[in-house]
């Protein structure tokens, strides 16, 4: 969809570069929501989540297991928006 509208981007696949704990507080911030609201159910299940982890506990997780954030995130400058469903990204393109 991006390169459709001629958008510039780098694609980052977070499951093999993860992102640190500051970069997801920023994507986080971007986006306007918490980490539960980031996390991806099936795979917190499988991990053993038991939804009672606090904020900071969630994150630390997510950065040591990436596959609990959800995805794509088309993150900008100023804002991000979570890709699915894919028409989300028209707030970046």
């Amino acid at each position: 969809m991006l390169n459709e509208h001629n958008r510039a981007f780098t694609y980052r696949d977070t499951t093999k570069e993860p992102l640190s704990d500051p970069e997801l507080r920023d994507v986080l911030r971007k986006l306007g929501v918490g980490p539960y609201d980031v996390l991806r159910k099936r795979d917190a299940t499988k991990a053993g989540l038991s939804g009672n982890e606090s904020d900071d506990e969630l994150i630390a997780l997510m950065v040591d297991n990436p596959r609990l954030v959800q995805r794509p995130i088309a993150v900008t400058e100023d804002t991000a928006v979570l890709g699915r469903p894919v028409e989300n990204l028209h707030a970046v393109v």
